[in-house]
């Protein structure tokens, strides 16, 4: 009984396995369809993202073309040469191969990730979020705190009588 309960295990993880191929496939397939623009073409987007899911997750590929992106766009590069995104990727992922995190690679180019990631997932693509958040303006100035008064001093405590 415990060779058929390890053999449905195994099953069941097979099949789990299969059903999240298309997921992986569908969710390639968008960052084929989010990075053309970038890449010059469909056909050029298809292989730069093959090419890096072979050696990155999805995720990772996601925020290195994300940052290059946002890079180029940031230098006026809005439709770049092969040579313009090879140099510009090459640069992230050296970052990136050196123990750099993503939010410190973005903060090293003046770039936010969050804005970044947040407005390639949105369809209106804010333009505005890819390059580095204006200062906030500074806030009115507040009133001075009112100084508290001090509290009356409470009176001593009349010691208990023994028992």
């Amino acid at each position: 009984m415990g060779i058929m309960r390890v053999q449905a295990m195994f099953l069941a993880a097979l099949i789990a396995m299969a059903l999240s191929f298309p997921a992986i496939a569908q969710t390639s397939q968008q960052l084929v369809k989010r990075y053309t623009d970038l890449a010059g073409s469909a056909e050029n987007a298809q292989s730069l993202v093959t090419g890096l899911t072979q050696k990155m997750a999805l995720g990772n590929v996601d925020n290195a073309l994300a940052l290059t992106q946002a890079s180029l766009e940031k230098r006026g590069i809005v439709h770049p040469t092969p040579e313009q995104l090879k140099v510009a990727l090459t640069a992230l992922l050296d970052q990136r191969a050196a123990g750099q995190g993503w939010g410190e690679i973005a903060h090293s180019l003046g770039l936010n990730l969050g804005d970044i990631k947040s407005a390639a997932n949105r369809p209106e693509r804010v333009q505005q979020a890819r390059v580095e958040r204006p200062e906030r303006a500074e806030r009115a100035d507040k009133p001075d705190r009112v100084e508290r008064m001090d509290r009356p001093m409470r009176p001593e405590r009349p010691e208990r009588p023994q028992k």
